[in-house]
């Protein structure tokens, strides 16, 4: 699918807002409402809007310790652990990444006594090598605001 100028502002408007409706979205654009259906359609059925969400502060839901952890895995079982991993209601985005380790999670916590007893679960999987834990004090962005 290429992507038309008009599928890119649809877009941006979207990441602002997704509560927005084709018709409000439409009077934004100076388009129809059909036609801001038709173009969302088409990037909902090639994924490229995968889904809406909702943006929520889990600061203020008590999770106060948010913290990368990296993962050194054993050869020919990174998909294994990282599927296992993922399934933890603690984890928010498992990537795999290059250098010394393997895999990256983002995960979020209550309590640094839950953090801890985190780690030391998953240190106690097969074919965890080693983790590597750094707690994030500040967020400056944690959101897309923007396509180009």
């Amino acid at each position: 699918m290429k992507i038309t100028k008009l599928d890119r502002k649809i877009i941006n408007i979207l990441l602002n807002n997704s509560r927005l409706s084709y018709r409000q979205i439409a009077k934004i654009l100076k388009v129809s409402p059909a036609t801001v259906m038709k173009h969302v359609n088409d990037l909902e059925d090639n994924k490229i809007i995968r889904r809406y969400t909702t943006d929520i502060s889990f600061y203020k839901l008590g999770y106060e310790f948010k913290a990368l952890i990296q993962l050194r895995i054993s050869k020919g079982k990174l998909f294994e652990v990282q599927k296992k991993i993922a399934k933890d209601p603690h984890v928010y985005a498992v990537y795999d990444i290059t250098g010394d380790f393997d895999a990256v999670l983002v995960t979020r916590f209550k309590t640094r006594n839950s953090l801890d007893k985190f780690l030391k679960h998953i240190q106690t999987y097969d074919f965890v090598e080693r983790t590597k834990t750094s707690l994030i004090l500040n967020v400056m962005k944690e959101k897309q605001d923007k396509i180009e």
